[in-house]
């Protein structure tokens, strides 16, 4: 799958195998060197290679569903749901912190996010089964959510999901349906028990994104730390690569449970944003729809509003 021409002498199983090491266990470039033998500018040369190498192959690893498919992952969110509600939903999406080392200079600032740590933003997509279907990196952590969301390329094209499906969002994100169509849960506090009641089943089904946070900071350390030594306009590349590896983990049956990534505690009201549609009244009919009975009384039966 990657290339191995080298300009080196190490050889591309040398080069593969260092720079996984160095993503599993966020080490630095000395402790690498010395666990390999190998100097350490060396090892600095090889994990820049091979994580360049890694994150080139997000079109062939990283990819939406074909319409074929779209079947299965709506399977996978009603299974989570455990509710078949969620019938149209095809994914869901989050935005996760990743930690970096302050950047120098006045710019430095901007990557302060709002739990006070300077971090990098990943925006991303997972199906029922925690494989990433799109994956958008490289805003500051001061950036809130809502930007990130109309700045990234599955926005602005519309590319995901299909018409008549919808993602299921956080607090942080608008609840629209167009040009993406995205439902999120009711705002706190809750009206009534429809809404509680929705709140719950929406959060059982888009708990699988936070579960993929964690398993991919679990089996890749350097996501846990301050993005090794490598520099902030590096650290997204090292970002993307370790979201290949944990779909081509997932695609070999290697899978890792890691802890849940709650992120969305004390979030801030959505930005409004301009041109879109409300979803609002779709989300009110998933609701209604939730909460309505399943069996009615045998008397209601000979009326024909039901």
């Amino acid at each position: 799958m990657l290339p191995q021409d080298e300009a080196h002498g190490w050889g591309h199983h040398i080069t593969i195998l260092i720079t996984v090491y160095w993503l599993a266990h966020g080490l630095s470039y000395s402790v690498v060197s010395r666990a390999f033998q190998v100097p350490v500018s060396s090892v600095c040369r090889l994990v820049h290679t091979g994580t360049i190498k890694i994150a080139a192959l997000r079109q062939q690893v990283i990819q939406l569903p074909d319409a074929q498919d779209l079947d299965e992952v709506v399977l996978g969110f009603e299974n989570l749901a455990n509710s078949p509600i969620f019938s149209n939903c095809v994914g869901a999406i989050d935005g996760c912190h990743v930690r970096i080392k302050t950047p120098a200079g006045p710019t430095g600032q901007d990557y302060i996010n709002r739990k006070l740590f300077p971090s990098i933003q990943m925006q991303a997509v997972c199906d029922g089964k925690g494989r990433f279907l799109n994956v958008f990196v490289g805003y500051p952590g001061s950036v809130h959510d809502t930007r990130v969301l109309r700045n990234s390329k599955i926005y602005k094209e519309a590319l995901y999901p299909p018409q008549g499906y919808f993602l299921l969002g956080d607090g942080g994100y608008p609840c629209i349906t167009h040009p993406v169509a995205i439902i999120t849960p009711y705002r706190e506090p809750v009206q009534g028990r429809v809404q509680a009641c929705f709140n719950h089943y929406h959060a059982k089904a888009r708990s699988i994104i936070e579960r993929v946070f964690g398993m991919m900071k679990t089996r890749w350390r350097s996501l846990l730390f301050k993005s090794h030594e490598v520099d902030h306009t590096f650290a997204p590349t090292v970002i993307m690569a370790c979201a290949v590896l944990h779909n081509i983990c997932l695609t070999t049956g290697d899978i890792i449970e890691g802890p849940e990534v709650v992120d969305d505690v004390g979030l801030p009201p959505p930005c409004p944003v301009r041109g879109v549609c409300g979803g609002n009244a779709w989300r009110d009919k998933l609701a209604a729809k939730l909460s309505a009975p399943q069996v009615y009384p045998v008397e209601l039966n000979e009326h024909d509003y039901l």
